[in-house]
């Protein structure tokens, strides 16, 4: 049976892993699995919990390399050269785990990933998360990761065509796997409430570009002040100063915002709320938290463009706002608050729209990708 190792270089528990988490739970039914961390965290024990096999590589490289702040080229070389070492390690790990495939989790995990492969002489298949574009990784920075990219993977795996479009596909096979939802029963649902009632809530790392001080001007503009509004999410890479000038503008505003941190199953704000806002300002790679708030029957506004442009269909299941775009952002505000009736249609139809994002089917789309990458070992063989 073909055994395909995950490599992450961050066991945080943020979008990306959480993902990652998902797919490879559902994955042993179609072949063997393994995850390896590169850094110790949450996701660590969370892997552990679940019975999938995990491995912890302990090393010095610094977790910021390789990022935009950091770019300068002596700290590139630098970072380059950790990651390069910390590659071969575990090209000896994927060989005494007989890997058939490595599957690398981001762009730090991809020059590992390449170097490990190498070593361990069997295919490197990149799943993409991140949209591979200046605004993400600067203007040097975003091509070389493309074509590194293009160079040393056997294939990819894009969480949405926004993605997949962001890189260089010229003859290498790709596939789009949508982050899937794993099966729930369903959580109490609360009846839209009146306008001056409503709950409206925003979920996602707290991180500039998620958009919440955008989203916190915008709701200091509308007509209808709603009761109660959620931030869910926490600072999770040094970002507690933009959670601190956060907490001063709902203050300013005088808005009713209560800071949950991170949790682990946001499900439980989801169901209490009325509206879930998506509000990054950048295009998104996916927007899993959009699909979650759909699931559980909440009116969704979120952004384009980027993945959430392909899981909602403006005013079918949904309301679209061009990233950015505070007036946008207010304008659908008032109509949601202000139009009960329209987030009861809203929400039903979210909710059928939801499930055509099944785990399952996940799964199923990258065992099939997988078990047809060029050059891998089947351990049956």
């Amino acid at each position: 049976m073909m055994k395909a190792v995950f490599l992450t270089h961050t066991a945080a528990p943020s979008g990306a892993e959480l993902a990652t988490l998902r797919l490879v739970t559902a994955l042993p039914e179609h072949l063997e699995t393994a995850v390896v961390y590169t850094a110790d965290g949450p996701m660590v024990a969370k892997t552990k919990a679940r019975a999938i096999e995990t491995h912890l590589v302990a090393n010095d490289t610094d977790s910021a390399t390789l990022t935009i702040a950091n770019a300068s080229v002596p700290r590139l070389a630098a970072g380059l050269t950790r990651l390069i070492r910390l590659g071969w390690t575990l090209g000896r790990l994927m060989r005494e785990l007989e890997a058939s495939v490595v599957v690398a989790e981001s762009a730090k995990a991809l020059v590992m990933g390449a170097v490990a492969a190498g070593r361990a002489r069997i295919p490197l298949v990149w799943q993409v998360h991140d949209r591979i574009s200046a605004e993400y990784f600067g203007r040097t920075l975003a091509p070389a990761i493309r074509a590194f990219g293009w160079l040393v993977a056997r294939g990819y795996i894009a969480n949405s065509r926004s993605t997949l479009g962001s890189l260089i596909t010229w003859r290498r096979p790709a596939v789009v796997a949508y982050p899937g939802l794993e099966a729930r029963p369903p959580g109490r649902r609360e009846d839209q409430r009146p306008p001056a009632d409503t709950i409206v809530t925003v979920v996602g790392r707290l991180a500039p570009w998620k958009g919440q001080e955008l989203f916190l001007r915008a709701l200091a503009d509308v007509q209808t002040r709603p009761r109660r509004v959620f931030l869910v999410g926490g600072a999770l890479f040094g970002e507690e100063a933009f959670r601190a000038e956060l907490e001063r503008l709902a203050t300013e505003f005088d808005l009713p915002v209560t800071f949950t941190g991170h949790v682990d199953e946001p499900d439980i704000y989801l169901y209490r709320s009325d509206v879930l806002v998506h509000c990054t300002l950048l295009a998104e790679p996916f927007g899993q938290v959009v699909v979650e708030g759909m699931r559980a029957g909440c009116a969704v506004i979120a952004t384009r463009p980027g993945g959430p442009a392909e899981i909602v269909e403006p005013g079918v299941d949904g309301l679209l706002v061009d990233g950015g775009d505070r007036g946008q952002l207010t304008d659908a505000l008032n109509t949601l608050i202000e139009d009960r009736a329209l987030r009861v249609r809203l929400a039903a139809a979210a909710r059928v729209r939801a499930r055509g994002f099944d785990i399952a089917e996940s799964a199923r789309v990258v065992a099939d990708f997988l078990a047809s990458a060029p050059g891998k070992r089947d351990r049956r063989a």
